[in-house]
């Protein structure tokens, strides 16, 4: 059975950082993809970026291209995601998603973690 387990959220201020985990275990993640979406109060899931296990290209929401990086660590079955010159309004909860091909939309994405809180006040 598949699982995913974020880690890293917390309260931050403007301008701060923060690096979100996601551990998978369950099976070899040696292809496919991971993305990582986040869902603010009242919204929907919003796409915030993907990787390929292999061989490791990226896509970005506009949004947080230059401010956010991800990366993944094949031995580990671990995607992170850092997060530079955050800003209130990338308050959400962030969860990660294992799925076949690296798309932006959810519904796309087989599996999910829980979800890490990330809040950043002004």
């Amino acid at each position: 059975q598949v699982r995913l387990v974020e880690s890293g959220g917390g309260l931050v201020q403007a301008g701060d950082s923060l690096r979100l985990s996601c551990a998978a275990s369950g099976r070899t993640f040696s292809s496919g993809a991971m993305g990582w979406f986040r869902q603010a109060p009242g919204q929907e899931r919003e796409f915030v970026v993907a990787i390929r296990w292999s061989p490791g290209n990226t896509l970005y929401a506009d949004s947080v291209k230059g401010r956010f990086t991800i990366s993944r660590d094949n031995a580990k079955n671990t995607v992170y995601l850092q997060m530079n010159s955050l800003k209130p309004e990338d308050t959400a909860v962030y969860y990660c998603a294992a799925g076949g091909l690296m798309l932006t939309n959810p519904k796309n994405y087989d599996y999910w973690g829980q979800g890490t809180q990330v809040t950043v006040s002004s």
